[in-house]
């Protein structure tokens, strides 16, 4: 089995915000790889990473960084591979980080999560994926499914609290 995603984090201490992504990517039965790679500490290690990516038969890269950020970009700089942004909270509630690497140059773009949301960077990446696999694509319509419905069973418990003044 070959890894088709590459999840990428700046540092281990980035890994409970990535549990998420990692743990959607194996319910949806998507071969993964994790590593950490740092823009700035192991700049040779993420270009020698990016540009043999493809290479090695992955399709997307979900990089996650905080405080300066630079890891997806610098991926991305390297590879013509969509790579998806996670921006991680590590300071400035995340803010800075979000724009490190949502502000990217033309030519070389990151498509960009919410801040610590690498849930929704695995998604992002399945929905890229569904477009040539028919059984994923049934995977994460299913996912989205159970969605729609945890939603609606919560909207039928909320009509069962009771207050004095509530109408519905």
């Amino acid at each position: 089995m070959k890894a088709i995603v590459s999840v990428i984090m700046g540092s281990t201490s980035d890994l409970p915000v990535m549990k998420k992504a990692t743990d959607f990517l194996n319910d949806m039965k998507v071969p993964f790889e994790v590593n950490a790679l740092s823009a700035h500490r192991t700049p040779e290690a993420v270009e020698a990473f990016s540009k043999g990516a493809k290479e090695r038969g992955v399709k997307i890269i979900i990089a996650a960084a905080g405080m300066a950020a630079h890891l997806p970009g610098v991926i991305a700089a390297s590879t013509t591979l969509p790579v998806i942004g996670v921006p991680i909270n590590s300071t400035l509630d995340g803010m800075d980080a979000l724009l490190a690497i949502v502000q990217m140059p033309p030519g070389i773009p990151v498509a960009t999560v919410g801040v610590n949301a690498s849930l929704n960077a695995a998604i992002l990446a399945v929905e890229m994926l569904s477009l040539a696999d028919a059984e994923l694509a049934e995977r994460l319509a299913n996912y989205k499914e159970n969605l729609k419905k945890k939603i609606e069973k919560a909207n039928e418990e909320l009509r069962e609290l009771q207050y004095e003044y509530k109408t519905n």
